[in-house]
């Protein structure tokens, strides 16, 4: 059997000079809480606490080495004082006023950074009501046809680098979920996506038409949704065409997030899994557009991926085959942004004797994606300067619903994903891999 070579050592990452523009389709509740997060950070007034690339460390080595220096130490990453915002939204506030309105951050932590935020106030959006049914705004694009709005979508991108001096920049879409699309061939190729951009093909979602014009402009775009947007085969031609990183799609925050650390540990130890019900309330903007069905069937079949993928019912018949799992969301208003989640988890032990899980979960959704869009900024621009194009598989840690090469089942397990992406950093840095086998410290 021919074993494949391991994959050669990239040259040197090309540092981080300069300052960073950080483009945001959609200025929410996620959006503005990442942005006065940052802000707050760099003014000394909070912790970047759920990031990675700020507060973790990286073990280099062995154990005895004793080498643990935190990600930002060890990887040329973009400062926080080198970020600036810009965003697009349909909704023509400012990012005070949309961080009021989220209701997320209190105004002990907005109104230190008033002055800043009012200052980001979005550009005219890309939408379409018939994608986002439940939202209606008046800050929008007009153009001739999806090509036309595409192109001001990469217009709008030049002059924000030229009016700030920016070296580089990164789009991470904060914006809603879209309606159910299943990728046809309008996506099977860039030619055949851009003809679809010149008649207006209805299988062409406005995401789409962001991250197009984010490749077209040498700009890694993150997916923090469940829309398809570079998750097509067109999106990734065109990404290596360019050479420009993408990875994609939904943010891992709250109640998927606990499926990929409960069902790895279910599967590491062998036990049985009958049913998984959840249930979710949430009463932000993102708790209305999923009231949509149609908007609901994209996020359902994000979330509904997890468990099969984790559990591999195909290989483990006797422990995972036919198990039930359902999921639903609830628009619930007096909820605002404090999403709550229960899961009840029917699993099966020892003799077949049946157990239960129980998990409620009381989180805060933007507070959980926040640091995930800050992370998936840094990284994708890291990636850019380390010479990477195309799917970004390491940075599955982050997503629901992570892209996979074709032919490959995406990877769930939070903790291999974890590993995925420490041992990619330190392979982009010339280190050794960790494989934790420990035989190498002797008897």
């Amino acid at each position: 059997m021919t074993v494949p070579a391991a994959p050669p050592r990239p040259t040197a990452v090309r540092p981080a000079t300069g300052k960073l523009g950080v483009l945001t389709p959609g200025l929410g509740a996620v959006a503005t809480t990442f942005i006065a997060g940052v802000l707050s950070v760099r003014g000394g007034r909070a912790q970047p606490i759920g990031s990675l690339t700020q507060m973790a460390t990286i073990r280099l080595g062995r154990r005895s080495d004793r080498r643990s220096p935190l990600i930002r130490d060890f990887v040329p990453l973009a400062s926080l004082d080198d970020l600036v915002f810009g965003a697009w939204d349909p909704i023509p506030d400012d990012a005070l006023t949309a961080a009021r309105k989220a209701g997320v951050l209190e105004a002990r932590d907005i109104d230190p950074v008033a002055d800043l935020l009012r200052a980001i106030v979005p550009m005219p959006a890309v939408f379409d009501s018939r994608y986002v049914t439940r939202i209606h705004g008046t800050n929008v694009k007009v153009g001739r046809n999806k090509r036309d709005l595409a192109e001001q979508l990469r217009q709008d991108i030049r002059t924000f680098k030229a009016a700030h001096g920016l070296d580089r920049c990164v789009m991470v879409w904060c914006g809603s979920t879209e309606t159910y699309l299943k990728a046809g061939d309008v996506h099977a190729t860039l030619a055949a996506f851009e003809q679809g951009m010149e008649r207006g093909d209805d299988a062409i979602a406005p995401s789409m038409l962001y991250a197009w014009a984010a490749l077209m402009e040498g700009v890694p775009f993150a997916n923090g949704a469940p829309n398809l947007t570079v998750d097509l085969p067109c999106m990734l031609e065109l990404a290596r065409l360019k050479g420009v990183p993408v990875s994609g799609k939904d943010f891992k925050t709250g109640q998927t997030w606990m499926k990929t650390v409960i069902a790895p540990g279910l599967k590491a130890r062998m036990l049985g899994l009958a049913g998984w019900y959840s249930t979710n309330i949430l009463g932000n903007r993102d708790g209305e557009v999923l009231d949509d069905p149609a908007s609901f069937k994209t996020k359902e079949e994000s979330k509904l991926s997890v468990l099969h993928t984790i559990l591999q019912p195909e290989m483990y018949p006797q422990l995972y085959k036919d198990f039930s799992h359902v999921v639903r969301i609830n628009y619930y208003p007096p909820r605002g942004d404090n999403k709550e989640g229960w899961d009840s988890i029917d699993i099966v032990g020892w003799m077949g004797y049946p157990m239960q899980v129980k998990v409620n979960f009381l989180c805060r959704d933007s507070i959980l994606a926040a640091p995930i869009v800050l992370d998936l900024a840094l990284f994708s621009d890291f990636a850019a300067r380390a010479g990477l194009a195309g799917m970004q598989e390491w940075l599955s840690f982050y997503y629901k619903s992570p892209m996979s090469q074709a032919g490959l089942q995406p990877e769930h397990d939070l903790f291999i994903q974890q590993t995925k992406l420490k041992n990619t950093l330190r392979h982009l840095m010339g280190e050794e891999q960790v494989t934790h086998l420990g035989l190498e410290y002797g008897a």
